[in-house]
């Protein structure tokens, strides 16, 4: 029996966008199946009922849920090639960290300089500055947060890199003047096919943006 790997996805979600780099990494081949978040498909709601959510990964007719865990997986069943998780349990751990990290802080703490204005806007992109800045501070003089390999960390965080655009505008800053070395990763993991050929067009993301802000009802 063949093997079945299928995605359930949308183009602009950095959750979802992080499973086809690291499908791509390990030589996947996989069917996409793009999700329409306002009307959810049967087949989204029977494999994520709990969060109802993007991405899900269908293995062998069996749904995996919530970006992180879907990336772990993906590290785990197919072995080929580098593996994302470092070998050594306490780097896998600060690994781990990090990524939820991202999740929690620094894509929260980025949606608020969209979503709000005057000094609320301010204080959102100073906060969003300080994350970025922390993680320049993790990444060192490494090429990658995994070290010498494109990791774990790079594939949590590379999928977010098309919404840098969007967000510069938005808070009216510079990422490069910020944070420089954080600026280079970037050009480095858009250098990789698995991530280039994931991301979407920033200017595509930055059009989908003010739609979004039109519908819910912040211009």
């Amino acid at each position: 029996m063949a093997e079945s790997v299928v995605l359930l996805g949308f183009w602009a979600s950095p959750y979802a966008l992080r499973v086809p780099i690291a499908l791509a990494e390990k030589g996947v081949e996989f069917e996409y199946k793009e999700q329409d978040l306002s009307s959810k498909s049967t087949l989204l709601l029977q494999s994520n009922p709990i969060h109802k959510k993007v991405p899900v990964l269908i293995h062998n007719e069996r749904p995996i849920c919530e970006s992180l865990i879907i990336v772990q997986y993906i590290d785990e069943v197919w072995t080929d090639g580098s593996s994302l998780m470092p070998k050594d349990p306490y780097q896998r751990a600060n690994a781990r960290f990090w990524a939820d990290y991202i999740d929690k802080k620094v894509i929260g703490t980025s949606a608020r300089i969209w979503k709000s204005k005057g000094e609320a806007k301010e204080t959102a992109k100073k906060e969003f500055i300080e994350c970025l800045k922390l993680l320049e501070g993790e990444l060192g003089d490494k090429p990658y947060f995994g070290g010498d390999t494109f990791g774990f960390v790079d594939v949590a965080f590379s999928a977010y890199c098309c919404w840098f655009y969007s967000l510069e505008i938005e808070g009216n800053f510079k990422m490069e003047e910020e944070c420089p070395k954080l600026m280079e990763w970037v050009k480095r993991c858009m250098e990789r096919e698995s991530v280039s050929k994931a991301l979407p067009d920033q200017h595509k993301i930055y059009d989908y943006l003010g739609h979004l802000k039109k519908r819910l009802g912040l211009e």
